[in-house]
């Protein structure tokens, strides 16, 4: 992936191997403007999912399953990543 743009929409892409019955994506970059890991455009987002392949997942589980499916984004475009994954 090369255009920054389309991060937030690979993102919701990828997420819905989840079957989130919520998600959404919130591009908090411009908050962190200067931070040595915005240098060259990398990006920060926090992502809101709810899915019921959540239930019965620790919450560390539950971040892992997100992080398997983004794992290649990071840390270039995605320089962070937060997390609030419930269930139904």
């Amino acid at each position: 992936m090369t255009d920054i743009t389309d991060v937030a929409a690979t993102i919701r892409e990828r997420l819905q191997a989840l079957a989130p019955v919520a998600l959404d994506i919130q591009d908090d970059s411009h908050l962190h403007a200067g931070h040595a890991g915005a240098h060259g455009g990398a990006s920060h987002f926090t992502v809101r999912i709810t899915s019921a392949r959540f239930a019965g997942l620790s919450p560390v589980a539950r971040h892992r399953l997100v992080y398997d499916h983004l794992n290649d984004l990071m840390p270039y475009p995605i320089h962070a990543l937060a997390l609030e994954t419930r269930t139904p």
